[in-house]
C-alpha cells in the first residue's frame, strides 16, 4: 500500500488537494502485483506568481519513481506528474521484471500487463544504449574547488574524491543557478 506524506511550502495541504494527490498518486498501485508498502513523498510549493511545483518521489525496491512539475494550476500539474509517474511504470516495468526474472524470482515486480499499453508501444521502448565511455582519475579536492574545476570544463556535473570525507561525491549545477552536492557513504 502506498501511504503519502505531503508537505507544502508557502501553502497549506487541505483535505481536497491531499484526497487529490492520493486519488491520483494512488492509481498507480494498479500496476503492481503485490503492493509494495511504501511512502510516496510529495512536496507542493508555491511561487509569487501563483505557479506551484509538485515534486513526488516514490522509493522502490528495484527503482525510484520521481516526477516533478510546474505548472499555473495545481491540480493539473498534479495529472501531469500521475502521466509522468505512469509513463516511467511502463517504460521500466519490462525492464525490471526482466531483470527480477533473471535474478532468479519467479514473480514479477510489475503486474505483466499494463492498461493503456500496447504490445507494439512496449517493444518500441528504445533500449538504453552507452554510445560514449570515459575513464578519468579522481584527484582529492573539496567541493568548493571541484564546483570551479566543473565550470571550466563546462559540465553540469563533476565527480571528485571529497578531501574532507574520503568519499566519492559529485557537484551539479541546478536549474536555479546554484550548485548541489551528492556525498556517497559506503
Amino acid at each position: 500500500m502506498i501511504k503519502f506524506e505531503i508537505h507544502g511550502d508557502n501553502l497549506t495541504i487541505t483535505d481536497a488537494i491531499r484526497n487529490y494527490i492520493e486519488e491520483k498518486v494512488g492509481k498507480l498501485e494498479r500496476y503492481f502485483t503485490n503492493v509494495p508498502n511504501v511512502t510516496a513523498h510529495v512536496k507542493v510549493k508555491t511561487y509569487q506568481n501563483s505557479s506551484t511545483k509538485i515534486e513526488v518521489t516514490i522509493p522502490l525496491k528495484n527503482v525510484t519513481l520521481r516526477a516533478e512539475e510546474r505548472h499555473d494550476d495545481l491540480y493539473a500539474g498534479i495529472d501531469l506528474i500521475n502521466n509522468k509517474l505512469e509513463r516511467q511504470v511502463r517504460k521500466y516495468k519490462t525492464k525490471v521484471n526482466r531483470k527480477h526474472r533473471a535474478k532468479g524470482n519467479k514473480e514479477d515486480l510489475f503486474t505483466p500487463v499494463v492498461e493503456n499499453t500496447t504490445e507494439e508501444e512496449q517493444q518500441n521502448e528504445p533500449d538504453i544504449e552507452i554510445i560514449k565511455s570515459k575513464e578519468f582519475a579522481l584527484k582529492p579536492m573539496d567541493s568548493e574547488e571541484a564546483v570551479l574545476q566543473m565550470n571550466l570544463l563546462g559540465h553540469d556535473f563533476f565527480v571528485f574524491n571529497d578531501r574532507d570525507t574520503e568519499g566519492t561525491s559529485i557537484v551539479y549545477k541546478r536549474k536555479d543557478g546554484k550548485y548541489g552536492l551528492i556525498q556517497t557513504k559506503s
